[in-house]
């Protein structure tokens, strides 16, 4: 094949095409070179490849929607050549209609451009270069069941680190301080509970570096651990397993150790890689070897933040203060925030008119990893939203406002988040290969029962993940904990609280309560073969031979044949037979008799084929094929 004729296959120019061929290094020199039918494929390939490059470079940013008129001046083209490809497309629309973006995309990529939407005021903020990176401390959340001693733990090593005055003061100020020790220092985040870390989460406020799991060593494990394991598992970060009240006459180690063991936290002196510190809160032991454990494990983080770029930070607390205003906690996580800057966060803005740090003293800025409580916003943001500085006053107006309005938007309908039903749909959109659930059941033995009949029905190709189970009603940290992880919550012979209900019904996460496990089993199993690809069946349509092959200027290559079993569909699966070999493999695109489009050709009459492929040849076979997609079934 000759490189014109190959540049006319490609639709492009034969120049065009020389020039692309010397950049990427083809021996060829004029456009009456030939090239054999294997580096012909090879050329397709490679220009596609560089087509698509092309593409992808060629940028052009818009807002969303866009009309027909403003995209036609944006790509340079006649609204009328716009609106004649809509028509394709079934789109019958005006040249000052709006086109959403996927729709605004096809079309400005058949003009070779790549359509983005254009960022927004506060993107362009936020999505900075690092530009001064530093090191900074780690931040630290302690978790557990209730009266298992966290708060004692914080209180000994606030008041220990004060006396030691060489080392550094703090002082526990609005939900986090920090701690200084000889070889840096520790920034602990005081939150209520689980609940309220992963409805943080939920906001995106991942702002803790590790986290330690609080576990009394006289009791052991309770249900309220096991949540918290779970909802610090969901947060992906390294967790260290403090064992307190070492200072009791009934300190059992060995226990806890085991039945952390059993929760997939092996201990490292058990051969596992968990690490585990005996403390109490009472004597000291073991504080200090926590502490510098904190500190070892930041260094293998490798904890950086931009000292450089504009200050971004999360809310810890937010109160209303009688006599100032809004009184603002922000744990500061990139840049430096001073006084004076104009800043965003949540659905307020304003300037900074007073700061200060974990100490309760005035200060002029804060760095990263630090803990300040901020005057001068005008409202109460939420715990976990963001706080960011803007450039001036009208962006930050502009971007609040816009937030509003979104607000408003998302009011009128409920999140979506996993359906059972709607499984098939989400793999294919998103090639989703896990189905998360939380389950609850009303006693251990059940929940057991439960849970081993649901490993049974796990396949090698979809994964069963049990995000959390547990004993009890579905309360409103099983529907945070859904929200974050995107997982289904299953419940068998238990009750769901009002607050849950709720919460479940604001948020869009499926609960279903079983009282007959047949049925749990069933619906499980049900969603897990919806996340498995479905199987294509080809059914056999029609075989023609092909007598003659002739080119028609607007039609291309055309297959001259005889339908010999069958009949022959436009639009079909296609695949091309020579010596027993399949050739290629594409779509019946034309079918004509006589110089007439047909829809279909009856065995035993002649027609012209048209497959996409110009490599044909005379008695080649094509075969004709219809698909049907087969669900599949766990065995």
């Amino acid at each position: 094949m000759r490189i014109h004729e190959l540049a006319k296959t490609l639709g492009i120019d034969s120049k065009e095409l020389l020039v692309k061929l010397q950049s990427l290094n083809f021996p060829v020199k004029s456009h009456m070179s030939s090239v054999d039918d294997e580096t012909a494929e090879i050329i397709k390939h490679e220009i596609a490849g560089l087509k698509e490059k092309e593409i992808e470079e060629n940028v052009i940013e818009v807002d969303f929607p866009i009309s027909v008129k403003d995209l036609a001046l944006k790509l340079e083209k006649k609204p009328s050549e716009l609106l004649s490809d809509l028509l394709k497309e079934g789109k019958f629309l005006n040249i000052n209609q709006n086109l959403d973006e996927e729709l605004a995309a096809q079309i400005a990529y058949k003009y070779k451009i790549n359509l983005k939407k254009k960022p927004s005021r506060e993107e362009v903020i936020l999505n900075v270069e690092s530009r001064d990176l530093k090191k900074r401390a780690p931040i630290v959340t302690l978790m557990g069941h209730i009266d298992h001693g966290k708060t004692s733990l914080l209180d000994y090593i606030r008041k220990s680190k004060i006396a030691e005055k060489e080392s550094g003061g703090i002082t526990q100020h609005t939900g986090a301080y920090q701690v200084a020790l000889p070889k840096g220092k520790i920034t602990f985040l005081d939150t209520p509970g689980h609940e309220t870390f992963t409805a943080m989460r939920a906001r995106g406020a991942n702002i803790t570096d590790a986290v330690i799991l609080v576990v009394a060593s006289d009791e052991g494990v309770k249900p309220q651990t096991e949540e918290a394991l779970d909802h610090a598992k969901a947060a992906n970060v390294p967790i260290l397993v403090a064992i307190t009240k070492m200072d009791k006459p009934n300190a059992n180690p060995d226990m806890v150790k085991q039945q952390l063991s059993k929760l997939g936290l092996a201990p490292e002196d058990w051969g596992g890689k968990t690490t585990t510190v005996g403390v109490s809160a009472k004597t000291g032991q073991g504080i200090d070897e926590l502490l510098e454990l904190i500190l070892l494990q930041a260094e293998l983080l490798e904890l950086k933040a931009d000292y450089g770029r504009p200050a971004v930070g999360v809310v810890v607390e937010a109160r209303m203060s009688k006599g100032k205003g809004p009184l603002v906690a922000i744990l500061v996580r990139e840049g430096v925030l001073k006084l004076g800057d104009c800043c965003v966060c949540g659905r307020y803005w304003g300037k900074i008119k007073a700061m200060t740090d974990d100490k309760a003293s005035s200060v002029i800025e804060a760095q990263p990893s630090s803990a300040v409580e901020v005057l001068g916003l005008n409202g109460v943001p939420n715990p976990g939203d963001q706080l960011f500085v803007a450039p001036d006053e009208k962006s930050a107006k502009e971007i609040v406002e816009r937030r509003r309005e979104e607000d408003a938007k998302l009011k009128l309908k409920a999140p979506a988040h996993f359906k059972l039903e709607d499984l098939f749909k989400k793999v294919k959109e998103e090639h989703l290969k896990q189905l998360k659930v939380i389950l609850k059941a009303d006693v251990g033995g059940t929940l057991e029962a439960v849970e081993e009949a649901l490993k049974k029905i796990s396949h090698e190709e979809v994964e069963l993940v049990l995000t959390h189970r547990g004993v009890g009603a579905i309360n409103a940290s099983d529907i945070l904990l859904a929200e974050v992880t995107d997982a289904i919550v299953v419940g068998f012979k238990v009750t769901i609280d009002i607050q849950a209900r709720d919460l479940a019904k604001q948020k869009g996460i499926e609960v279903r309560v079983y009282q007959i496990v047949y049925e749990l089993i069933d619906d499980i199993k049900a969603g897990l073969e919806g996340l498995l690809a479905p199987h294509v069946k080809k059914i056999f349509v029609g075989r023609a031979r092909i007598k003659t092959v002739f080119k028609l200027s607007k039609s291309g290559i055309i297959a001259g044949s005889i339908i010999e079993k069958g009949k022959m569909q436009r639009n079909l699966t296609c695949q091309l037979t020579r010596e027993s070999k399949i050739i290629f493999e594409g779509k019946i695109q034309s079918l004509k008799r006589f110089k007439d489009d047909v829809r279909e050709v009856a065995e035993g009459v002649e027609c012209g084929i048209s497959i996409g492929f110009n490599e044909v040849k005379e008695g080649d076979i094509i075969d004709a094929y219809s698909e049907e997609l087969v669900t599949r079934r766990l065995e």
